[in-house]
């Protein structure tokens, strides 16, 4: 991708170690308790703002400003209304997209070229969104009992939608939950990672410039255990969605049913690429390497298990190794780097402990296998693209979601037995 702009100039003008106050009732706010978090680049382990560490009592008066809002001007306000408001907020994507990108990669280490190509795949939300708030209609139905009755049914909005985002995407997640949310006519609290709460609040900033009225949308700061905990057990919250640990999604669906409210998860992936032995190598390789690689293999679709005919298994695997060491690896803002950091150092450590296991239980460690040092990684939560060959379906590795740069590479002989192990697994998502 070409940039027809400087990155790390624009990263000059974004955060200098500075208090970012959440975002409340329409207020700019600090934590009640006064508490603060520090927002780290990942790539340097510099420290980019602080921001609240926001804590029950902060989710108590998010989501009552959620509800007043609900309750007052927002119901009120006509579909075509907030049709407009939703294509509004697009249009100010669309001129602080670069800020955004910048942000992102900033506050989660995701290279620079990657988030500014997600640019229509947000945008585009937002504007699908504003088009769904026109297109959801009620129906009538006919009614097989006698008489002069008419049976119909009506839209209407949930209510306040508490909602809690991973750190890996902070603009998409928060777009995600935010876009359907006002375009049914809800209001939310959202939640980001205590690991990239940054972005999330520059968004808030342009919802309010676009002219959501205060109390609709809030973002309040903290860690899951106190905010994330509280905003999903609140009795005033309609409607909990969360995107992340399928272990932390577990407890937030206990914390829901607590007092029957809705509950929607998308939480983690082991997903499977099968390469056939009729495949196209050259294309195959990079599809296969780039489906974990892309986001240092911190998202939950990533393809970390690699199902090879058994044929071209060695050749692929050792292709697979060769794309990997060539890959670019550095600070997301460089506009050359292909590979960012872990989002930190417990994230890092956490891959670490698997590429130990994987070698410990037999695997064949092929390419990568270490954190990397020296003066341009020094800092950061950097590790080599790791692939590993003769991987057998018990090794933990192609068992649990490791959430970093790992490929686990196994044989297969037929397109049965492949199909059945891919499915073999706890985990949903992507194919």
């Amino acid at each position: 991708m070409t940039l027809n702009f400087d990155p790390r100039a624009k990263a000059t003008t974004l955060y200098h170690g500075e208090f970012r106050p959440m975002f409340i009732g329409g207020k700019w706010v600090a934590a009640q308790s006064g508490d603060v978090m520090q927002a780290l680049n990942p790539a340097t382990g510099e420290v980019l703002a602080t921001v609240p560490r926001g804590g029950a009592a902060d989710i108590d008066a998010a989501v009552a400003a959620a509800r007043a809002a609900f309750e007052g001007p927002w119901s009120k306000f006509s579909p075509y209304e907030r049709q407009c408001v939703l294509l509004r907020i697009a249009d100010l994507f669309e001129k602080h997209w670069e800020e955004l990108s910048v942000s992102d990669t900033l506050d989660m280490g995701l290279p620079i070229t990657r988030t500014l190509a997600n640019r229509r795949r947000v945008i585009g939300m937002l504007r699908f969104y504003g088009g769904m708030a026109t297109a959801l209609h009620g129906e009538a139905i006919d009614n097989s009992i006698p008489g002069e009755i008419v049976t119909f049914t009506r839209r209407e909005p949930v209510g306040v939608v508490g909602a809690i985002i991973p750190w890996n995407a902070p603009t998409a997640a928060s777009i995600w939950k935010i876009a359907p949310a006002l375009a049914t006519g809800c209001t939310i609290v959202l939640k980001p990672s205590e690991d990239a709460s940054l972005t999330p609040l520059l968004i808030a900033k342009l919802m309010q410039e676009a002219g959501v009225p205060d109390g609709v949308v809030n973002i309040v700061t903290g860690t899951g255990a106190e905010a994330g905990a509280r905003l999903a057990e609140h009795p005033d919250v309609n409607k909990i969605v969360f995107t992340g640990s399928t272990l932390t999604g577990q407890a937030i669906a206990r914390a829901g049913v607590a007092n029957l409210k809705r509950v929607s998860l998308e939480l983690g992936g082991k997903s499977p690429i099968i390469v056939c032995r009729d495949a196209d190598i050259d294309k195959a390789v990079p599809v296969a390497a780039m489906a974990v690689f892309v986001h240092s293999g911190q998202i939950c679709i990533a393809g970390s298990r690699l199902f090879v005919a058994r044929e071209i298994h060695d050749e692929f695997v050792r292709r697979v190794a060769e794309f990997a060491g060539k890959l670019r690896i550095g600070h997301g803002i460089e506009a050359e780097t292909e590979i960012g950091p872990l989002i930190n150092a417990r994230q890092a450590g956490k891959v670490e402990s698997y590429i130990k296991s994987g070698s410990d239980e037999g695997a064949r460690l092929v390419a990568g296998g270490s954190r990397l040092t020296g003066e341009l990684y020094d800092g950061g939560n950097f590790i080599a693209p790791t692939v590993f060959g003769a991987v057998s379906d018990k090794m933990t590795i192609a068992r649990e979601e490791i959430f970093g740069p790992v490929i686990s590479a196994m044989p297969f002989d037929t397109l049965d037995e492949v199909v059945a192990r891919a499915n073999a697994t706890s985990y949903g998502l992507a194919a």
